[in-house]
Protein backbone atom coordinates (compact mmCIF):
# COMPACT_ATOMS: atom_id res chain seq x y z
CA UNK A 1 0.00 0.00 0.00
CA UNK A 2 0.96 3.13 -1.20
CA UNK A 3 1.80 5.56 2.13
CA UNK A 4 0.90 9.29 1.45
CA UNK A 5 1.66 12.36 3.43
CA UNK A 6 -0.21 13.55 6.07
CA UNK A 7 -0.78 16.76 4.08
CA UNK A 8 -1.49 14.99 1.28
CA UNK A 9 -4.82 14.27 3.62
CA UNK A 10 -5.06 17.53 4.45
CA UNK A 11 -5.30 18.38 0.67
CA UNK A 12 -8.14 16.14 -0.08
CA UNK A 13 -9.81 17.60 2.84
CA UNK A 14 -9.73 21.16 1.70
CA UNK A 15 -10.42 19.74 -1.79
CA UNK A 16 -13.99 18.23 -0.77
CA UNK A 17 -14.97 20.54 1.40
CA UNK A 18 -18.92 21.51 0.87
CA UNK A 19 -19.31 18.34 -1.82
CA UNK A 20 -21.48 15.64 -1.50
CA UNK A 21 -20.71 12.97 1.00
CA UNK A 22 -19.60 10.33 -1.51
CA UNK A 23 -16.52 12.85 -2.15
CA UNK A 24 -15.24 11.54 1.10
CA UNK A 25 -14.36 8.25 -0.55
CA UNK A 26 -11.32 9.95 -1.71
CA UNK A 27 -9.46 9.74 1.50
CA UNK A 28 -9.40 6.17 1.50
CA UNK A 29 -5.57 5.36 1.96
CA UNK A 30 -2.47 5.39 4.69
CA UNK A 31 -0.70 9.16 5.42
CA UNK A 32 2.64 9.37 7.56
CA UNK A 33 2.31 11.44 10.29
CA UNK A 34 4.29 12.63 12.63
CA UNK A 35 5.01 10.18 14.79
CA UNK A 36 1.96 7.64 13.60
CA UNK A 37 0.36 5.93 10.43
CA UNK A 38 -3.17 6.56 9.85
CA UNK A 39 -5.22 4.21 7.51
CA UNK A 40 -8.60 5.06 6.36
CA UNK A 41 -10.10 1.22 5.52
CA UNK A 42 -13.23 2.06 4.65
CA UNK A 43 -15.46 5.52 4.26
CA UNK A 44 -19.04 5.55 5.20
CA UNK A 45 -21.34 6.28 2.55
CA UNK A 46 -23.70 8.72 4.31
CA UNK A 47 -23.66 10.28 7.76
CA UNK A 48 -26.02 8.23 9.15
CA UNK A 49 -24.46 4.58 8.33
CA UNK A 50 -21.68 2.98 10.03
CA UNK A 51 -18.90 5.06 10.91
CA UNK A 52 -15.66 4.58 8.55
CA UNK A 53 -13.09 2.36 9.88
CA UNK A 54 -9.94 3.87 10.46
CA UNK A 55 -6.82 2.36 12.23
CA UNK A 56 -3.74 4.27 13.76
CA UNK A 57 -0.15 2.50 14.23
CA UNK A 58 2.29 4.24 16.43
CA UNK A 59 5.59 2.69 16.01
CA UNK A 60 7.12 0.33 18.94
CA UNK A 61 10.26 2.97 19.73
CA UNK A 62 7.92 6.13 20.18
CA UNK A 63 5.27 3.89 22.14
CA UNK A 64 7.93 2.94 24.56
CA UNK A 65 6.77 0.21 26.66
CA UNK A 66 8.64 -2.36 27.87
CA UNK A 67 9.24 -5.71 26.19
CA UNK A 68 8.03 -7.49 29.29
CA UNK A 69 4.49 -6.12 28.50
CA UNK A 70 4.33 -8.84 25.65
CA UNK A 71 6.76 -10.56 26.81
CA UNK A 72 4.18 -14.27 27.38
CA UNK A 73 1.08 -14.88 25.12
CA UNK A 74 -1.22 -14.33 28.12
CA UNK A 75 0.98 -11.02 28.91
CA UNK A 76 0.05 -10.00 25.32
CA UNK A 77 -2.89 -10.31 25.51
CA UNK A 78 -3.90 -8.14 29.19
CA UNK A 79 -1.45 -5.62 27.07
CA UNK A 80 -3.39 -4.96 24.20
CA UNK A 81 -6.74 -5.47 26.28
CA UNK A 82 -5.28 -2.60 28.95
CA UNK A 83 -4.36 -0.37 25.19
CA UNK A 84 -7.91 -0.63 24.40
CA UNK A 85 -9.36 0.27 27.88
CA UNK A 86 -6.66 3.08 27.61
CA UNK A 87 -8.17 4.49 24.59
CA UNK A 88 -11.77 3.81 25.48
CA UNK A 89 -11.20 5.52 28.54
CA UNK A 90 -9.74 8.82 27.07
CA UNK A 91 -12.77 9.06 24.94
CA UNK A 92 -15.18 8.80 27.42
CA UNK A 93 -13.07 11.53 29.40
CA UNK A 94 -12.29 13.76 26.80
CA UNK A 95 -14.58 12.43 23.56
CA UNK A 96 -15.35 13.88 20.49
CA UNK A 97 -17.51 16.96 20.43
CA UNK A 98 -20.41 17.04 17.63
CA UNK A 99 -19.43 17.96 14.01
CA UNK A 100 -22.57 18.27 12.37
CA UNK A 101 -25.96 16.23 11.77
CA UNK A 102 -25.96 12.52 12.38
CA UNK A 103 -23.24 10.01 13.53
CA UNK A 104 -20.76 12.91 12.81
CA UNK A 105 -17.84 13.71 14.85
CA UNK A 106 -17.90 10.73 16.87
CA UNK A 107 -14.66 8.73 16.99
CA UNK A 108 -15.20 5.53 19.12
CA UNK A 109 -13.45 2.18 20.04
CA UNK A 110 -15.36 -1.63 21.07
CA UNK A 111 -15.74 -1.15 24.71
CA UNK A 112 -14.23 -3.85 26.74
CA UNK A 113 -16.23 -5.33 29.89
CA UNK A 114 -15.31 -6.92 33.09
CA UNK A 115 -13.34 -9.97 31.09
CA UNK A 116 -10.20 -9.86 29.58
CA UNK A 117 -10.31 -11.09 26.49
CA UNK A 118 -7.93 -10.82 22.98
CA UNK A 119 -9.19 -8.37 21.14
CA UNK A 120 -8.99 -6.69 17.62
CA UNK A 121 -9.46 -3.58 18.41
CA UNK A 122 -5.47 -3.39 19.55
CA UNK A 123 -2.60 -5.44 17.62
CA UNK A 124 0.80 -5.67 17.60
CA UNK A 125 2.69 -5.92 14.43
CA UNK A 126 5.60 -8.34 13.68
CA UNK A 127 7.73 -5.72 14.91
CA UNK A 128 6.44 -4.69 17.44
CA UNK A 129 4.13 -1.31 16.57
CA UNK A 130 0.78 -0.56 18.10
CA UNK A 131 -1.96 -0.69 15.62
CA UNK A 132 -5.48 0.91 17.50
CA UNK A 133 -8.47 0.06 15.31
CA UNK A 134 -11.34 2.89 15.89
CA UNK A 135 -14.31 4.26 14.25
CA UNK A 136 -14.85 7.30 13.09
CA UNK A 137 -17.74 9.30 11.92
CA UNK A 138 -16.65 11.66 9.37
CA UNK A 139 -18.83 14.79 9.55
CA UNK A 140 -21.07 16.55 7.28
CA UNK A 141 -23.84 19.25 7.38
CA UNK A 142 -26.95 17.23 6.14
CA UNK A 143 -25.08 15.36 3.26
CA UNK A 144 -22.44 17.89 2.72
CA UNK A 145 -18.98 16.85 3.57
CA UNK A 146 -17.58 19.39 6.54
CA UNK A 147 -14.02 18.72 5.23
CA UNK A 148 -12.31 21.75 7.90
CA UNK A 149 -14.19 19.58 10.72
CA UNK A 150 -13.02 16.11 9.07
CA UNK A 151 -9.30 17.85 9.54
CA UNK A 152 -9.66 18.65 13.06
CA UNK A 153 -10.43 14.99 13.46
CA UNK A 154 -7.72 13.73 12.03
CA UNK A 155 -5.20 16.66 12.83
CA UNK A 156 -6.19 17.40 16.54
CA UNK A 157 -8.77 14.56 17.99
CA UNK A 158 -6.56 11.69 17.09
CA UNK A 159 -3.11 13.05 17.66
CA UNK A 160 -4.21 13.67 21.35
CA UNK A 161 -5.54 10.32 21.45
CA UNK A 162 -2.43 8.72 20.53
CA UNK A 163 -0.66 11.09 23.32
CA UNK A 164 -2.78 10.48 26.01
CA UNK A 165 -3.41 6.67 25.23
CA UNK A 166 -0.86 4.76 24.00
CA UNK A 167 2.42 6.29 24.45
CA UNK A 168 4.47 4.50 27.78
CA UNK A 169 4.97 8.07 29.67
CA UNK A 170 1.08 8.91 29.47
CA UNK A 171 -0.55 6.14 31.42
CA UNK A 172 -0.30 4.81 35.13
CA UNK A 173 2.33 2.57 34.81
CA UNK A 174 1.46 0.73 38.17
CA UNK A 175 -2.47 0.00 36.86
CA UNK A 176 -0.60 -1.53 33.69
CA UNK A 177 1.68 -3.88 35.75
CA UNK A 178 -1.15 -4.60 37.96
CA UNK A 179 -3.45 -5.54 34.91
CA UNK A 180 -0.58 -8.13 33.25
CA UNK A 181 0.21 -9.68 36.16
CA UNK A 182 -3.67 -10.48 37.42
CA UNK A 183 -4.05 -12.00 33.99
CA UNK A 184 -1.10 -14.07 34.06
CA UNK A 185 -2.09 -14.99 37.55
CA UNK A 186 -5.19 -16.12 36.59
CA UNK A 187 -3.59 -18.49 33.53
CA UNK A 188 -1.37 -19.96 35.87
CA UNK A 189 -4.47 -20.82 38.18
CA UNK A 190 -6.89 -22.29 35.37
CA UNK A 191 -3.47 -24.45 34.30
CA UNK A 192 -3.26 -25.54 38.23
CA UNK A 193 -6.60 -26.73 38.68
CA UNK A 194 -6.42 -30.39 37.06
CA UNK A 195 -3.17 -31.26 38.76
CA UNK A 196 -4.57 -30.49 41.81
CA UNK A 197 -7.83 -32.98 41.13
CA UNK A 198 -9.93 -29.76 40.98
CA UNK A 199 -12.58 -27.96 38.26
CA UNK A 200 -12.88 -24.52 40.17
CA UNK A 201 -11.11 -22.41 42.80
CA UNK A 202 -12.68 -19.83 44.32
CA UNK A 203 -10.00 -17.28 46.58
CA UNK A 204 -10.59 -15.91 50.33
CA UNK A 205 -11.61 -12.78 50.14
CA UNK A 206 -13.24 -12.77 46.47
CA UNK A 207 -16.04 -10.53 45.78
CA UNK A 208 -19.04 -12.57 43.76
CA UNK A 209 -21.95 -10.46 43.67
CA UNK A 210 -22.79 -8.43 41.02
CA UNK A 211 -24.25 -4.90 41.00
CA UNK A 212 -27.23 -6.05 39.00
CA UNK A 213 -28.13 -8.58 36.32
CA UNK A 214 -27.25 -5.77 33.96
CA UNK A 215 -24.42 -4.49 35.76
CA UNK A 216 -21.30 -6.81 36.26
CA UNK A 217 -19.38 -4.40 38.27
CA UNK A 218 -18.75 -5.69 42.23
CA UNK A 219 -21.49 -5.43 44.46
CA UNK A 220 -20.60 -2.52 47.35
CA UNK A 221 -20.71 -4.02 50.61
CA UNK A 222 -20.66 -7.59 49.49
CA UNK A 223 -19.66 -10.39 52.04
CA UNK A 224 -16.23 -11.47 50.80
CA UNK A 225 -15.94 -15.07 50.16
CA UNK A 226 -14.49 -17.16 52.62
CA UNK A 227 -13.55 -21.29 52.09
CA UNK A 228 -14.24 -23.94 54.39
CA UNK A 229 -10.90 -25.06 55.94
CA UNK A 230 -12.26 -28.64 54.63
CA UNK A 231 -12.11 -27.28 51.08
CA UNK A 232 -9.52 -25.10 51.37
CA UNK A 233 -6.46 -25.11 49.20
CA UNK A 234 -3.22 -23.34 48.61
CA UNK A 235 -1.92 -22.24 45.31
CA UNK A 236 1.45 -20.61 44.09
CA UNK A 237 0.84 -18.39 41.52
CA UNK A 238 4.20 -16.01 39.40
CA UNK A 239 3.03 -12.77 40.54
CA UNK A 240 0.44 -12.90 43.74
CA UNK A 241 2.50 -15.32 45.29
CA UNK A 242 0.42 -17.98 47.29
CA UNK A 243 -3.39 -17.52 47.38
CA UNK A 244 -5.90 -19.49 49.17
CA UNK A 245 -9.05 -20.62 48.72
CA UNK A 246 -12.09 -23.11 47.61
CA UNK A 247 -11.52 -26.02 45.63
CA UNK A 248 -13.92 -27.46 43.98
CA UNK A 249 -13.18 -31.10 43.50
CA UNK A 250 -13.93 -32.97 40.18
CA UNK A 251 -16.68 -35.29 40.01
CA UNK A 252 -20.57 -34.64 41.19
CA UNK A 253 -20.49 -30.91 43.34
CA UNK A 254 -24.05 -29.56 44.77
CA UNK A 255 -24.53 -26.44 46.11
CA UNK A 256 -27.50 -26.22 48.52
CA UNK A 257 -28.46 -23.97 50.80
CA UNK A 258 -31.14 -21.39 51.77
CA UNK A 259 -32.99 -18.87 49.12
CA UNK A 260 -30.87 -15.79 48.80
CA UNK A 261 -28.23 -16.99 50.37
CA UNK A 262 -25.41 -17.27 47.42
CA UNK A 263 -25.94 -20.35 45.76
CA UNK A 264 -26.58 -19.41 42.19
CA UNK A 265 -24.10 -16.52 43.08
CA UNK A 266 -21.31 -18.56 43.61
CA UNK A 267 -22.25 -20.93 40.33
CA UNK A 268 -22.20 -17.85 38.16
CA UNK A 269 -18.48 -17.00 39.52
CA UNK A 270 -17.59 -20.38 38.44
CA UNK A 271 -19.73 -19.46 35.38
CA UNK A 272 -17.16 -16.72 34.48
CA UNK A 273 -14.28 -18.58 35.53
CA UNK A 274 -13.30 -19.69 32.43
CA UNK A 275 -12.39 -16.02 31.89
CA UNK A 276 -9.97 -13.28 33.46
CA UNK A 277 -11.13 -10.77 35.28
CA UNK A 278 -9.53 -7.14 35.47
CA UNK A 279 -8.50 -6.27 38.57
CA UNK A 280 -10.57 -4.86 41.47
CA UNK A 281 -13.53 -6.97 39.35
CA UNK A 282 -13.51 -9.23 42.95
CA UNK A 283 -13.25 -12.67 40.48
CA UNK A 284 -9.67 -12.12 39.70
CA UNK A 285 -8.50 -15.38 41.46
CA UNK A 286 -11.87 -17.44 40.58
CA UNK A 287 -11.17 -19.95 37.97
CA UNK A 288 -12.84 -22.64 35.97
CA UNK A 289 -11.32 -25.39 33.69
CA UNK A 290 -11.81 -23.97 30.21
CA UNK A 291 -14.00 -27.06 29.31
CA UNK A 292 -16.71 -25.61 32.00
CA UNK A 293 -20.05 -25.17 29.90
CA UNK A 294 -23.55 -23.89 31.75
CA UNK A 295 -26.32 -25.96 30.57
CA UNK A 296 -29.97 -24.80 31.23
CA UNK A 297 -33.07 -25.90 29.69
CA UNK A 298 -34.33 -23.51 26.89
CA UNK A 299 -37.99 -23.95 25.98
CA UNK A 300 -38.72 -23.20 22.08
CA UNK A 301 -35.34 -24.00 20.56
CA UNK A 302 -34.70 -26.09 17.22
CA UNK A 303 -32.62 -28.97 17.84
CA UNK A 304 -31.37 -31.03 14.97
CA UNK A 305 -30.18 -34.64 14.68
CA UNK A 306 -28.97 -34.45 17.93
CA UNK A 307 -28.73 -38.11 19.90
CA UNK A 308 -30.49 -37.19 22.77
CA UNK A 309 -31.32 -40.88 23.79
CA UNK A 310 -28.98 -41.20 26.68
CA UNK A 311 -31.29 -38.90 28.46
CA UNK A 312 -35.03 -39.65 26.44
CA UNK A 313 -35.83 -43.08 24.89
CA UNK A 314 -38.77 -44.98 24.20
CA UNK A 315 -41.83 -41.50 22.64
CA UNK A 316 -44.96 -42.93 22.49
CA UNK A 317 -44.40 -41.50 18.98
CA UNK A 318 -41.77 -43.64 18.11
CA UNK A 319 -39.80 -40.89 17.20
CA UNK A 320 -35.75 -41.83 17.18
CA UNK A 321 -33.65 -40.12 19.87
CA UNK A 322 -30.52 -41.00 18.65
CA UNK A 323 -31.17 -38.24 15.89
CA UNK A 324 -33.73 -35.99 17.69
CA UNK A 325 -35.05 -32.88 15.77
CA UNK A 326 -37.74 -30.30 16.78
CA UNK A 327 -38.50 -27.14 16.10
CA UNK A 328 -40.22 -26.40 19.01
CA UNK A 329 -38.23 -28.26 21.94
CA UNK A 330 -39.54 -28.91 25.37
CA UNK A 331 -37.68 -27.70 28.94
CA UNK A 332 -36.65 -30.98 29.13
CA UNK A 333 -35.91 -32.18 25.24
CA UNK A 334 -33.41 -28.80 24.90
CA UNK A 335 -31.97 -29.28 28.36
CA UNK A 336 -31.30 -32.72 26.99
CA UNK A 337 -30.06 -31.33 23.70
CA UNK A 338 -27.84 -28.76 25.35
CA UNK A 339 -25.95 -31.15 27.46
CA UNK A 340 -25.41 -33.65 24.65
CA UNK A 341 -24.10 -30.66 22.08
CA UNK A 342 -21.82 -29.66 25.24
CA UNK A 343 -20.61 -33.52 25.28
CA UNK A 344 -20.33 -33.51 21.52
CA UNK A 345 -17.87 -30.30 21.73
CA UNK A 346 -15.86 -32.07 24.77
CA UNK A 347 -17.34 -30.70 27.72
CA UNK A 348 -15.61 -31.51 31.10
CA UNK A 349 -17.90 -29.72 33.44
CA UNK A 350 -21.64 -29.74 33.10
CA UNK A 351 -23.09 -26.05 35.38
CA UNK A 352 -26.52 -26.50 36.14
CA UNK A 353 -28.76 -24.26 38.26
CA UNK A 354 -32.59 -25.79 39.31
CA UNK A 355 -33.50 -22.60 39.14
CA UNK A 356 -33.32 -22.39 35.12
CA UNK A 357 -33.46 -26.36 34.87
CA UNK A 358 -36.96 -28.87 33.16
CA UNK A 359 -37.82 -30.53 36.52
CA UNK A 360 -38.52 -33.64 34.92
CA UNK A 361 -34.97 -33.72 33.71
CA UNK A 362 -33.70 -33.41 37.01
CA UNK A 363 -35.13 -35.59 39.42
CA UNK A 364 -38.07 -38.20 39.05
CA UNK A 365 -39.00 -39.32 42.93
CA UNK A 366 -40.16 -42.85 44.37
CA UNK A 367 -43.85 -41.44 44.47
CA UNK A 368 -43.90 -40.28 41.02
CA UNK A 369 -42.09 -43.40 40.02
CA UNK A 370 -44.81 -45.73 41.66
CA UNK A 371 -47.69 -43.86 39.65
CA UNK A 372 -45.99 -43.48 36.64
CA UNK A 373 -44.24 -46.62 35.68
CA UNK A 374 -41.24 -46.98 33.66
CA UNK A 375 -42.45 -47.94 30.66
CA UNK A 376 -44.70 -44.72 30.69
CA UNK A 377 -41.67 -42.29 31.03
CA UNK A 378 -39.26 -41.93 28.18
CA UNK A 379 -37.48 -39.56 30.27
CA UNK A 380 -34.41 -40.39 32.29
CA UNK A 381 -33.78 -38.06 34.52
CA UNK A 382 -29.90 -36.28 35.02
CA UNK A 383 -29.77 -38.05 38.72
CA UNK A 384 -29.48 -41.06 37.03
CA UNK A 385 -26.42 -40.27 34.76
CA UNK A 386 -24.35 -37.85 36.56
CA UNK A 387 -22.43 -40.56 37.87
CA UNK A 388 -21.84 -42.71 34.79
CA UNK A 389 -20.88 -39.25 33.80
CA UNK A 390 -18.05 -38.81 35.18
CA UNK A 391 -17.04 -42.44 35.80
CA UNK A 392 -17.41 -43.35 31.99
CA UNK A 393 -16.69 -40.01 30.14
CA UNK A 394 -14.87 -38.45 33.13
CA UNK A 395 -16.92 -35.00 32.75
CA UNK A 396 -17.56 -33.32 36.27
CA UNK A 397 -20.73 -32.23 37.70
CA UNK A 398 -20.75 -28.40 39.42
CA UNK A 399 -25.16 -28.21 40.53
CA UNK A 400 -27.24 -25.63 42.23
CA UNK A 401 -30.11 -27.71 43.76
CA UNK A 402 -32.28 -26.71 46.91
CA UNK A 403 -35.42 -29.06 46.21
CA UNK A 404 -34.29 -32.39 46.48
CA UNK A 405 -32.22 -34.23 48.86
CA UNK A 406 -32.36 -37.37 46.28
CA UNK A 407 -29.34 -35.51 44.89
CA UNK A 408 -27.03 -36.47 48.21
CA UNK A 409 -27.02 -40.17 47.18
CA UNK A 410 -24.82 -39.31 44.45
CA UNK A 411 -22.89 -36.61 45.83
CA UNK A 412 -19.11 -36.14 46.41
CA UNK A 413 -18.46 -32.88 47.91
CA UNK A 414 -22.02 -30.88 49.01
CA UNK A 415 -21.34 -27.23 49.69
CA UNK A 416 -23.94 -25.11 51.48
CA UNK A 417 -24.34 -21.68 51.38
CA UNK A 418 -25.42 -19.83 54.78
CA UNK A 419 -25.59 -15.73 53.99
CA UNK A 420 -23.09 -15.78 51.40
CA UNK A 421 -20.26 -17.98 53.63
CA UNK A 422 -19.98 -21.67 52.51
CA UNK A 423 -20.16 -25.00 54.78
CA UNK A 424 -18.38 -27.81 53.84
CA UNK A 425 -21.83 -30.12 54.46
CA UNK A 426 -21.17 -33.59 52.65
CA UNK A 427 -20.48 -35.65 55.76
CA UNK A 428 -23.65 -34.26 56.83
CA UNK A 429 -25.66 -34.45 53.68
CA UNK A 430 -24.20 -38.36 53.44
CA UNK A 431 -25.96 -38.74 56.99
CA UNK A 432 -29.04 -37.59 56.55
CA UNK A 433 -29.14 -39.88 53.09
CA UNK A 434 -28.21 -42.73 54.80
CA UNK A 435 -31.00 -41.77 57.79
CA UNK A 436 -33.64 -40.87 55.07
CA UNK A 437 -33.50 -43.56 52.02
CA UNK A 438 -35.29 -42.00 48.81
CA UNK A 439 -36.87 -45.48 48.07
CA UNK A 440 -35.97 -44.46 44.44
CA UNK A 441 -35.07 -47.24 41.98
CA UNK A 442 -32.12 -46.31 39.68
CA UNK A 443 -32.14 -47.58 36.14
CA UNK A 444 -30.77 -51.05 34.82
CA UNK A 445 -28.55 -50.49 31.84
CA UNK A 446 -24.95 -49.66 32.24
CA UNK A 447 -23.21 -46.86 31.76
CA UNK A 448 -23.44 -43.88 29.75
CA UNK A 449 -23.15 -45.35 26.24
CA UNK A 450 -22.03 -43.92 22.92
CA UNK A 451 -22.98 -40.86 21.20
CA UNK A 452 -23.14 -39.99 17.76
CA UNK A 453 -21.50 -37.20 16.06
CA UNK A 454 -23.16 -35.17 13.30
CA UNK A 455 -22.10 -33.64 10.42
CA UNK A 456 -23.33 -30.50 9.00
CA UNK A 457 -24.83 -29.29 5.37
CA UNK A 458 -23.03 -26.21 4.37
CA UNK A 459 -25.77 -25.66 1.83
CA UNK A 460 -27.84 -24.72 5.37
CA UNK A 461 -25.94 -22.30 6.57
CA UNK A 462 -26.56 -18.90 4.47
CA UNK A 463 -26.54 -15.85 5.67
CA UNK A 464 -27.71 -13.84 2.23
CA UNK A 465 -30.55 -11.74 1.43
CA UNK A 466 -32.02 -12.60 -1.69
CA UNK A 467 -29.68 -11.77 -4.29
CA UNK A 468 -27.18 -9.55 -1.45
CA UNK A 469 -24.27 -11.31 -0.17
CA UNK A 470 -23.58 -12.67 3.00
CA UNK A 471 -24.64 -10.04 6.21
CA UNK A 472 -24.60 -10.67 9.64
CA UNK A 473 -24.57 -8.42 13.04
CA UNK A 474 -24.49 -9.04 16.81
CA UNK A 475 -27.63 -7.78 18.87
CA UNK A 476 -25.33 -7.55 22.11
CA UNK A 477 -24.37 -10.71 23.91
CA UNK A 478 -28.05 -12.18 23.11
CA UNK A 479 -28.13 -12.78 19.78
CA UNK A 480 -27.02 -12.42 15.96
CA UNK A 481 -28.48 -11.54 12.74
CA UNK A 482 -27.62 -14.08 10.46
CA UNK A 483 -29.10 -12.66 6.48
CA UNK A 484 -32.63 -12.79 6.66
CA UNK A 485 -32.44 -15.12 9.89
CA UNK A 486 -32.07 -14.49 14.23
CA UNK A 487 -29.78 -16.97 16.12
CA UNK A 488 -30.85 -16.54 19.92
CA UNK A 489 -28.03 -16.77 22.31
CA UNK A 490 -29.56 -15.28 25.31
CA UNK A 491 -29.32 -19.33 27.06
CA UNK A 492 -26.01 -19.39 26.15
CA UNK A 493 -24.68 -17.04 29.03
CA UNK A 494 -21.32 -17.55 28.61
CA UNK A 495 -20.69 -15.63 25.79
CA UNK A 496 -19.89 -12.41 28.06
CA UNK A 497 -18.81 -9.01 25.44
CA UNK A 498 -20.64 -7.96 22.55
CA UNK A 499 -17.41 -8.22 20.66
CA UNK A 500 -17.71 -12.45 21.28
CA UNK A 501 -20.88 -12.48 19.53
CA UNK A 502 -19.42 -10.26 16.01
CA UNK A 503 -16.78 -12.55 16.09
CA UNK A 504 -18.70 -15.64 16.15
CA UNK A 505 -21.52 -14.52 13.71
CA UNK A 506 -18.37 -13.81 11.47
CA UNK A 507 -16.40 -17.33 12.61
CA UNK A 508 -20.23 -19.35 10.99
CA UNK A 509 -19.25 -18.26 8.10
CA UNK A 510 -15.66 -19.21 8.44
CA UNK A 511 -16.80 -22.65 9.62
CA UNK A 512 -18.46 -22.85 6.66
CA UNK A 513 -16.34 -23.09 4.21
CA UNK A 514 -14.73 -26.02 6.25
CA UNK A 515 -18.15 -28.09 6.22
CA UNK A 516 -17.19 -30.91 3.34
CA UNK A 517 -19.70 -33.36 4.14
CA UNK A 518 -17.50 -35.32 6.03
CA UNK A 519 -16.20 -33.03 8.93
CA UNK A 520 -18.27 -33.89 12.07
CA UNK A 521 -19.34 -30.56 13.50
CA UNK A 522 -16.38 -30.53 15.90
CA UNK A 523 -14.04 -31.05 13.64
CA UNK A 524 -15.33 -27.87 11.70
CA UNK A 525 -15.38 -26.06 15.21
CA UNK A 526 -11.50 -26.93 15.90
CA UNK A 527 -10.20 -25.91 12.25
CA UNK A 528 -11.97 -22.26 13.26
CA UNK A 529 -10.59 -22.35 16.65
CA UNK A 530 -7.41 -23.28 14.92
CA UNK A 531 -7.18 -20.56 12.73
CA UNK A 532 -8.05 -18.08 15.44
CA UNK A 533 -5.34 -19.45 17.31
CA UNK A 534 -3.07 -18.45 14.23
CA UNK A 535 -4.01 -15.61 13.30
CA UNK A 536 -5.69 -13.77 15.93
CA UNK A 537 -9.51 -12.45 15.52
CA UNK A 538 -8.71 -11.39 11.49
CA UNK A 539 -8.75 -14.42 10.33
CA UNK A 540 -12.47 -14.28 10.80
CA UNK A 541 -12.73 -10.97 8.11
CA UNK A 542 -11.63 -10.40 4.87
CA UNK A 543 -10.76 -6.37 5.91
CA UNK A 544 -9.28 -5.42 9.35
CA UNK A 545 -11.90 -4.80 12.22
CA UNK A 546 -11.72 -3.72 15.67
CA UNK A 547 -14.96 -5.02 16.47
CA UNK A 548 -13.74 -8.90 17.58
CA UNK A 549 -13.12 -10.92 20.44
CA UNK A 550 -11.90 -14.84 20.77
CA UNK A 551 -14.55 -16.97 21.80
CA UNK A 552 -14.87 -20.59 23.05
CA UNK A 553 -15.54 -23.37 20.66
CA UNK A 554 -18.69 -24.18 22.90
CA UNK A 555 -20.61 -21.08 22.03
CA UNK A 556 -19.49 -21.07 18.63
CA UNK A 557 -20.94 -24.84 17.99
CA UNK A 558 -24.13 -23.52 20.34
CA UNK A 559 -24.61 -20.45 17.75
CA UNK A 560 -24.23 -22.52 14.63
CA UNK A 561 -26.74 -25.91 16.54
CA UNK A 562 -29.39 -22.91 17.05
CA UNK A 563 -29.48 -22.16 13.35
CA UNK A 564 -33.24 -22.64 12.76
CA UNK A 565 -32.17 -23.74 8.91
CA UNK A 566 -28.88 -25.95 10.16
CA UNK A 567 -29.13 -29.37 9.00
CA UNK A 568 -26.59 -32.38 9.84
CA UNK A 569 -26.01 -36.03 9.06
CA UNK A 570 -24.39 -38.22 11.68
CA UNK A 571 -21.77 -40.85 12.25
CA UNK A 572 -21.10 -42.84 14.84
Amino acid sequence: MTVRTAADLRATLRRIDGRGYGAYKDCAGAYAFEGHTLFIDHVQGDPFAAPSRVRVRIPASRAGFPAHCSGTPERAVAFRDFLARSVSGALRRHGGRRRGSGKSGEIAIARPGQEVLERSSVVLTAEGDIEVRILVGLPARGRTVLGREAEAIFFEDIPALVTAALLYGSIDADLLDRHLAVAEDAAALREALTPLGLVAFVADGAVLPRRSGVDERPLEGAVPFESPPSLRVEIDLPNAGRVTGMGVPEGITLIVGGGFHGKSTLLRSIERGVYTHIPGDGREYVAAAPSTVKIRAEDGRRVEGVDISPFIAGLPDGRDTRAFSTENASGSTSQAANIMEALEMGAGVLLIDEDTAATNMMIRDRRMQDLVADDMEPITPFIDRAQALYGDLGVSTVLVIGGSGDYFDIADTVVCMAAYRPEDATERAAAIAGRYASGRTAPTEDGFGAFRHRIPEAASIDASKGRREAKVAADGVRGIRFGVHEIDLSAVPQVVDPAQTTAIAHAILRARRLMDGRRSLREVVEGVMAEVERDGPDALTPHPSGGLAVFRPYELAAAINRLRTLRVGQRE
